[in-house]
């Protein structure tokens, strides 16, 4: 039985990422590559013969949709011109499958994408297609750290199996990149020479020296990793203590606010409180005083009295006047000849007239 297996570069990898961070929605496309079937033949003499296939799909290269179902209509059915299209100078043969980009979802085919799979399947006659999905999501509140989780599948009979993905620099580094074999003849002569130039090559431990060296560095450049590492770490947590505590300020304050707004009463300040006494003693003191009332003043500024017609009113009008005219003697001493202009001025209108009321 086939085991399938899909291999991807590094590269091809970070581009997908990146494509994804750098996009404000979902992303799709069409997936370049090969598709190997190896069959390999065991035998032995206690049992019979047996068949292993390997199936190996090499992702080589990405094509991106400018937006979504760009290839496909709403109801899932492909539209192979718009394939064309997409895959401009590259062949139709080339495509081995497509992709999805998912935010915060499961590592899940949906149903529209499991119909569009097959039809995919179906137009461009290749029995052979896989479809890789990625989904990115945060795993602090703050943004700084994201997860990215892939997966692949491909159809067996309408069924969709979980193809596991290898890619191809993110395996188990073992320092078994440069050794020394010993030669399977030894001579005096390659003794001697190991002995006389080995030193200059090779250290004790029997390894290149530029080996040791990188080996150092790479040392030196993983504890600073992690240095790096707990250092974000630690601030993520500040931070997020920081946001908690914010977010708790804000809550006591806005809770003050509102029982304050039910508690408070409107109070007249101080000043309007002392005016307001000032007012109603001035009214109590100054009421009858004629000075505070409406009145027609003369051109020197006088008040000029309002008499009636009747005859009955002249006495009371000449009070008045009397009085009104004391009151300005009190304010002001000195005015004493416009007083008497003003008293001579209504007596001698009071004569002119009684004598047209004679």
């Amino acid at each position: 039985m086939a085991e399938p297996t899909v291999r991807m570069s590094g590269i091809v990898l970070a581009s997908l990422m990146f494509q994804h961070v750098n996009s404000d929605s979902d992303v799709e496309g069409l997936i370049l590559g090969e598709s190997k079937f190896e069959e390999q033949v065991t035998i032995s003499d206690s049992q019979a013969d047996h068949i292993h296939i390997e199936e190996t799909y090499n992702i080589q290269k990405h094509i991106a949709c400018h937006k979504l179902n760009t290839f496909y209509s709403s109801v899932g059915d492909v539209n192979v011109e718009a394939v064309k299209r997409l895959l401009a100078d590259n062949k139709q043969e080339s495509v081995i499958g497509w992709y999805r980009q998912r935010r915060n979802t499961d590592q899940l085919m949906s149903f529209r994408e499991k119909i569009i799979h097959e039809k995919l399947k179906t137009s461009l006659s290749n029995p052979h297609m896989i479809f890789v999905l990625l989904t990115p999501s945060k795993l602090t509140s703050p943004g700084s750290t994201h997860r990215m989780e892939y997966a692949a599948f491909i159809s067996r009979s309408r069924q969709f199996i979980n193809v596991p993905v290898l890619v191809n620099n993110l395996g188990l580094l073992e320092q078994l990149a440069y050794w020394k074999v010993s030669a399977p003849c030894s001579a005096a002569g390659y003794n001697l020479t190991m002995k006389k130039h080995g030193s200059k090559f090779f250290s004790s431990n029997g390894l290149l020296r530029e080996v040791n060296e990188v080996n150092n560095m790479n040392e030196s450049l993983q504890a600073e990793l992690q240095k790096a590492c707990r250092d974000v770490e630690e601030s993520e947590r500040l931070v997020e203590t920081l946001q908690a505590d914010v977010s708790a300020l804000r809550s006591r304050v806005r809770e003050k606010r509102q029982s304050r707004a039910g508690q408070e009463t409107v109070e007249d300040p101080p000043e309007q409180r002392n005016n307001l006494l000032l007012h109603e003693a001035v009214r109590a003191l100054f009421a009858c005083s004629p000075l505070f009332h409406t009145q027609t003043l003369t051109l020197e500024a006088f008040p000029v009295p309002d008499l009636c017609c009747g005859s009955e009113d002249d006495d009371d009008v000449s009070t008045s006047t009397l009085k009104a005219q004391e009151t300005l003697s009190l304010l002001d001493a000195g005015r004493t000849n416009c007083r008497k202009r003003l008293k001579d001025t209504s007596v001698g209108r009071e004569r002119k007239r009684r004598r047209n009321q004679s």
